[in-house]
């Protein structure tokens, strides 16, 4: 037997699949598949091609009565905040209620999950991202508030559900740019570029 012959095939059968669970998280799927992907190699290739879903969804929502697709014309802006459990998306969060709550702002705060996680059945990661909403929201005091879970790409999440529910501004925190960053992506950089409404994207809070 050739071994370096082997030792390409193995490496191009484990990079193949690595790239495809890399994709697969991408767009918002659980990036424990990339482990099956990468044991699969190119057989992986049409079952990720089948499974991915293209467009993100509401799995969960609270809406707030006065906060429809068009103004309710009381003047109230209406400010959309992401939250994902993270020292970042909670000091966006108190930059929001800082900046906006005095002049009467609506909140909705928005948490996205896995499309795997986002199906029929309740899963640990949905029934968390529910429960970080519910604990953000009983922190507020006269603010009107709702909550929502989405499923898919955060950032892809986030901007099309600001659109879709006619946001005034969307806030999410930053983080810093680490090999997670790096391989999936930054949900602030994404929207920066690519999100129709105004984004208000807030630095940690040592910086």
């Amino acid at each position: 037997m050739n071994w370096t012959i082997f030792a390409v095939f193995i490496t191009a059968w484990v990079l193949i699949g690595l790239a495809t669970g890399i994709w697969m998280a991408r767009r918002g799927h659980d990036p424990r598949w990339t482990l099956i992907a990468v044991i699969l190699g190119p057989l992986f290739i049409p079952v990720a091609y089948e499974r991915v879903e293209r467009r993100p969804r509401s799995v969960s929502s609270e809406p707030i009565a006065m906060w429809g697709s068009e103004p309710d014309g009381t003047g109230s802006l209406r400010v959309m905040v992401g939250i994902d459990g993270s020292a970042e998306s909670d000091h966006a969060l108190r930059i929001a209620r800082r900046l906006f709550e005095p002049g009467g702002g609506v909140l909705e705060l928005v948490a996205v999950v896995s499309y795997d996680d986002g199906g029929k059945d309740e899963t640990e990661a949905l029934h968390v991202a529910k429960q970080r909403l519910a604990a953000a929201a009983a922190a507020m005091e006269s603010t009107p508030v709702g909550m929502t879970v989405l499923a898919g790409p955060a950032g892809e999440s986030l901007r099309w559900f600001a659109g879709e529910r006619g946001a005034d501004v969307l806030v999410v925190g930053r983080r810093g740019r680490g090999m997670s960053n790096r391989i999936l992506g930054s949900v602030a950089e994404h929207l920066s570029g690519h999100c129709p409404i105004p984004v208000l994207v807030v630095a940690p809070e040592d910086r």
